[in-house]
């Protein structure tokens, strides 16, 4: 079960009218912090993702199961059940099934989660992805941002560029 903190900052980007990926995007953060405190692990970045995508699912953010043929048929099916179960009434999970899943991930690593290993994954999808397409979601993020967002968001990549020079 999610966070009461993380379920109100997911509705708040709802009300805000943030796209659902923002708003499921909360759900990816708690994973990553459970993950950096230590209470289980993940395997690889993009399974701490798809915890917190999953979470976000069954918690009701309109976030649909990715298309055909852009990932597996049992990625899917899962994402495919999830979001059906967000849509339902919320029943709570077995705690036999809760307590085997946290096991499972018990024994993962914690590493995954760094610093260095999501930076790595960004720049891994990033790269998947045209540059029209990172340009046109970058014009769409603007949107809801806001003109003091905006302006923290200019100040953030201008400290990074001269860091990087």
């Amino acid at each position: 079960m999610p966070d009461k903190k993380t379920l109100e900052r997911a509705a708040q980007d709802k009300r805000e009218g943030k796209a659902p990926s923002t708003q499921a995007g909360e759900f990816v953060r708690e994973e990553i912090e459970h993950i950096r405190e230590g209470k289980h692990g993940a395997r690889s970045p993009e399974q701490a993702i798809a915890i917190g995508l999953s979470k976000a699912r069954r918690a009701g953010v309109d976030l649909p199961p990715p298309e055909k043929g852009t990932t597996s048929e049992k990625t899917r099916r899962s994402a495919k059940q999830a979001y059906r179960a967000g849509k339902k009434s919320t029943k709570k999970t077995s705690t036999k099934r809760a307590r085997a899943a946290e096991r499972a991930l018990k024994g993962e690593p914690r590493s995954t989660v760094s610093k260095k290993a999501l930076s790595k994954h960004a720049k891994t999808a990033a790269k998947r992805r045209s540059a029209s397409s990172r340009s046109a979601s970058a014009r769409k993020a603007t949107k809801t941002k806001g003109s003091a967002g905006r302006s923290a968001a200019a100040r953030k990549g201008a400290r990074t560029r001269a860091r990087n020079k």
